[in-house]
Formats: C-alpha cells, sequence, structure tokens
C-alpha cells in the first residue's frame, strides 16, 4: 500500500521522524512517498496539500498524512480536494474513529501539538492499521463525499 507523505516548514522535522519510524516498522507495509518539503525553508501548506490530496484521490487505495505546526491549516487545505477525509488528529481514540467511522484517508498531525514521539507513533499505527467499518458509516461518507460533488456542480 502507498502513503503519501508532505509537510510545511513547521512540520518538517516530524515528517521526517514519521518518514523513517514508517519505514523501520516490521508491522507497517506501507511504501513511503515524500513529496516535501525538503528542508526548513518556508513554503505554503496548501501547495504541499494539494500534492498529497492529488496523489492519495489519484490512488485509491492510498493513504496521506500531513504536518504541519498545529495539523489544522493542513487538514482545512486538504479537505477543499475532492475525495479527501482529512481529519487532524491529536490523540489515539481519534485516530480510531477517523478512520473507523469516517474512512479517513488523510492523517494531519500538528509538530508544535504533538510533542511526544511515542504518542504520534500509536497515533499513525493507528491510523493506517484501522479498517473502516462500513455500515451505517457508509452511507455518512457517501453524503460527505456528495456535499463536494454537488459544490462543484453548483460553481460550474
Amino acid at each position: 500500500m502507498r502513503l503519501y507523505i508532505g509537510s510545511d516548514h513547521a512540520g518538517y522535522q516530524l515528517k521526517n521522524m514519521i518518514k523513517d519510524f514508517i519505514v523501520e516498522d516490521d508491522v507497517l507495509d506501507f511504501e513511503v512517498v515524500d513529496l516535501g518539503a525538503f528542508n526548513e525553508d518556508s513554503i505554503d501548506y496548501p501547495d504541499i496539500a494539494r500534492e498529497v490530496a492529488e496523489k492519495v484521490y489519484e490512488n485509491e487505495d492510498a493513504l496521506g498524512i500531513l504536518v504541519c505546526g498545529s495539523g489544522t491549516g493542513m487538514c482545512m487545505a486538504a479537505n477543499k480536494h475532492i475525495g479527501i477525509r482529512a481529519a487532524a488528529c491529536t490523540n489515539i481514540e481519534v485516530a480510531k474513529y477517523a478512520r473507523a467511522h469516517n474512512n479517513a484517508n488523510v492523517l494531519c498531525l500538528g509538530q508544535r501539538i504533538l510533542t511526544d514521539q511515542s504518542i504520534v507513533r500509536e497515533i499513525i499505527s493507528t491510523f493506517l492499521m484501522e479498517k473502516f467499518e462500513g455500515g451505517r458509516h457508509a452511507r455518512r461518507v457517501e453524503k460527505m463525499d456528495s456535499i463536494s460533488q454537488d459544490s462543484i456542480t453548483k460553481h460550474s
């Protein structure tokens, strides 16, 4: 399974830690594709969010991880894209339900918010390993996705 990751300058260090963690983990079987930032020079988070969102959308089974200072900006920018259900997760329980109930396909994290690397690892593992429950949740996810489609139709 492919995992696209990206960050702005404020999330650069955490993104690199995440990349190393996933590559070195024996349980997480993901091909990691880093879409930037590639240094700590200032970069606009919507540009990186777009890169990751487009790749996740193009590759149906792919997931994404975005990192900025708080996780909020990346989440807001990613959710502007069709087919993206990004969730800013600050703990393990939120990560679990984002995947199980909302079928989130992009995890957003904040380097300034999540300072405990062991918690970050647990959030990531939970998000990547949790499966969508479907059932009653599928109807709700379909409604969310239709909002994006309706918005395009109205503004075209």
